[in-house]
Order: structure tokens, then C-alpha cells, then sequence
């Protein structure tokens, strides 16, 4: 095998173990930490950290790291916030999501970086065109990739599916699941009801080990990469940490970027509601805990497949077709989530509104990098 491609599988690998364990522990944390809204809390503070982090950490981290190292640290940021998990409180949740989010916008920008310098040699060795290497490669990652939400999730019904919380629910209790759920309801309700501590160890424990593996993984079996541009530059000053700060708010001054980030906007608030919202008012509320995975499962695997599909058909139907499709699929879900009331005996309908959200959500993640990256081109 090719030094090039072994790099990319280790690189895929480590991203699939680390985020087999984020992404199951993200899919729990407002049905496990109900108190106070901890675990929403929690969520919002990993994607506020995120947003400060992107503003000036990742080109800062890679130069003085390079990129195998800078995965590296990014990915034990990810490690600390399964261990916060295993004493959840205020005072530990919150400091280790601040933590991963610090890391999120480094781990993301070195693993593109590392995958476009590792394409652009292999294609200058090879005599191959570039951009067609990195579309393999990342093709090849995002394959890989894709399959965490379908394992971490599995691994958590799994876990919790071997002593469930409760039996049959009362139906007035089924009555305050929905849209009728409070977030911040003090009361003991289905979805309060944790499942023994004893399983939640073990599901901490066997997320916490999948992220040490990825970190081993990386810092053993990947090999360091330099790009030549950079080397070539290496004897000049790095700018200062005002001058990147700065650079980023510049580009709001183009008026494309300025409508174009309402987009992403979009889709980090319909991610936040599968991933909090529904996980607990629905799903948790009606069904118990222990079908969260299963619900998320086929989020993923809807989500992988129309994100393939989307890749090939964009050419032929356009983005503002599929633009409209994730539109009028996300407003109908939105309107039937609005006056639907859970109930258990429904069980095909959770799994048909994670799995409609997730056909959606394909369109968002595929068409705005898509659309983004021809765009500015040099960013």
C-alpha cells in the first residue's frame, strides 16, 4: 500500500474511533443531564467555543505544531470531555465543552490540511491532476467517517437497551412529551428517568477508550507532512494574532458572504435541535433512553447515503433544487413535530422523522461547502 494512502486511512480511522465516542455522547447529553438544562447547556457551550476558536486558533496551532500534532492535542481535547462525563456537573460539563470546542476548529482544519497537502504531492509525484487525488482522498475520509454516527450510536442503545428505566408509561405523562416538553421542567418525568449509573460508566468507559485509541492511533501511525509552500516561507515572520483575527471579520465585507452565512446558521440550529431537541422530547420522553441510537442511527445513515447521492445528482438538477428539497423536508417536519404527539404504539414514526431530518440535513452539509469553496477559492 502507498505510504500516501495508508497516511489517509490512519487519518480516517482516528477520526472514525474519536467521533464514534463524541457522537453518541453528543446525542445524550440532554437526555442524560436533565437538571437545569445541563446538558443543552453543555451543547451550546462546545459550538460557542468553536465559533471563538475558528476566529484565530487553527492557523496558530498548525504552524507551531504541524498538523499530525495538532490532531493530536485537538483530539485529547475531545478525550477530556468524556472524562468530564463521568462526575457531571456544572463545574466539570462546562469547562471540559469549552475545552473540546477550543480544539473542534484546530482538529477540523488540520485533518483538511494535512488531506490537501498529502493529495497535491502524491498527484506531483504521480503526475496526476491535484484536485482529482484530493476528491479520492476525501472521499475516502468521509466514507470512513460517516460510519461513526451509525457505531457510537448503536454502542449506546446497545448499552442502555440491557436494563431498561422504565415500563409501560402513563399516558398522561405521554402528554408532556413533544412540543409540549419543557427543557427546563423540574418535575420527574419519563425523560428524567437516568438509566443506573453502573451503565453509564460503562458507556463512559467504552467511549473514552475509543478516543484514546484514536489519539495512539494518530500519534504513532501518521506521518508528519510539511508543505513545500510553507517550508519555502519558513524563514518569514507568522503573522500576529491581530492580524488573523482581523483577516476573518475583512471577509464580511463581501456582500456574497454576508448572505451566505445565514446557511450555516440554519444548519447549526437544526443540527442543535435532532441532536437536543428531539433526542429528548421525543425520542427519551416516549421511547426511553436506551432508543436514542437507535433513532440517531438512522439519522447517520440517511444522512451518508443522500450525501453520496446529492454528490452525483447536483450536477444535473442544480443547487437551488436541492436547496428547495431540504426546505420544504425540514418545514414539514417542523409542522408535523409542532402537532404530533408522541406516543409509543407510533415507534415507525420516530425513525421516519430522524430519518426524513437526516435527507435534509445531507443537503445543507454537501451544497454550502459546495457552494462556498468555488467561491473564494484563495480563503
Amino acid at each position: 500500500m502507498e505510504s500516501s494512502l495508508k497516511n489517509v486511512l490512519v487519518v480516517s480511522f482516528g477520526f472514525l474511533l474519536l467521533f464514534t465516542a463524541f457522537t453518541g455522547l453528543q446525542n445524550l447529553q440532554s437526555s442524560l443531564y436533565t437538571e437545569k438544562g445541563l446538558g443543552v447547556a453543555a451543547l451550546s457551550t462546545i459550538y460557542g467555543a468553536v465559533l471563538v476558536s475558528s476566529m484565530f486558533l487553527p492557523p496558530v496551532l498548525i504552524k507551531k505544531f504541524g498538523c499530525k500534532w495538532t490532531i493530536v492535542i485537538s483530539m485529547c481535547c475531545y478525550v477530556a470531555f468524556s472524562l468530564g462525563n463521568f462526575y457531571a456537573s456544572w463545574y466539570t460539563l462546562i469547562p471540559t465543552s469549552i475545552l473540546l470546542g477550543l480544539g473542534a476548529a484546530p482538529l477540523w482544519s488540520a485533518h483538511c490540511t494535512y488531506l490537501t497537502i498529502m493529495g497535491n504531492t502524491y498527484a506531483e509525484k504521480a503526475g496526476k491532476i491535484g484536485k482529482n487525488v484530493m476528491n479520492q482522498y476525501f472521499g475516502i475520509f468521509f466514507l470512513i467517517f460517516q460510519l461513526s454516527g451509525v457505531w457510537g450510536n448503536l454502542i449506546s442503545s446497545l448499552v442502555f437497551g440491557q436494563k431498561p428505566t422504565q415500563g409501560a408509561i402513563p399516558e398522561e405523562q405521554l402528554l408532556s412529551c413533544g412540543a409540549s416538553d419543557c427543557l427546563m421542567a423540574t418535575a420527574s418525568t419519563n425523560s428524567t428517568q437516568r438509566p443506573s449509573q453502573e451503565l453509564i460508566y460503562t458507556l463512559l468507559g467504552i467511549y473514552t477508550g475509543s478516543g484514546v485509541l484514536a489519539v495512539l492511533l494518530i500519534a504513532v501511525f501518521l506521518q508528519p507532512i510539511e508543505d513545500a509552500q510553507q517550508k519555502s516561507k519558513g524563514e518569514e515572520k507568522p503573522p500576529s494574532f491581530w492580524s488573523t483575527l482581523l483577516s476573518t471579520f475583512k471577509l464580511l465585507r463581501d456582500k456574497r458572504l454576508c448572505l451566505l452565512v445565514l446557511l450555516p446558521v440554519y444548519s447549526g440550529f437544526q443540527q442543535a435541535f435532532i441532536t437536543g431537541d428531539y433526542t429528548r422530547s421525543y425520542v427519551t420522553c416516549a421511547l426511553g433512553i436506551h432508543f436514542v441510537g437507535y433513532a440517531m442511527i438512522c439519522f447517520s445513515a440517511t444522512n451518508a447515503l443522500c450525501s453520496v447521492l446529492y454528490g452525483r445528482i447536483s450536477q444535473y438538477t442544480g443547487r437551488i433544487a436541492l436547496y428547495m428539497l431540504g426546505t420544504v423536508v425540514h418545514l414539514s417536519c417542523i409542522i408535523a413535530l409542532l402537532l404530533w404527539k408522541p406516543h409509543p404504539n407510533q415507534l415507525a414514526v420516530f425513525f421516519v422523522f430522524s430519518g426524513l431530518w437526516g435527507t435534509a440535513d445531507a443537503v445543507w452539509q454537501t451544497q454550502n461547502n459546495a457552494m462556498a469553496v468555488p467561491s473564494w477559492p484563495s480563503i
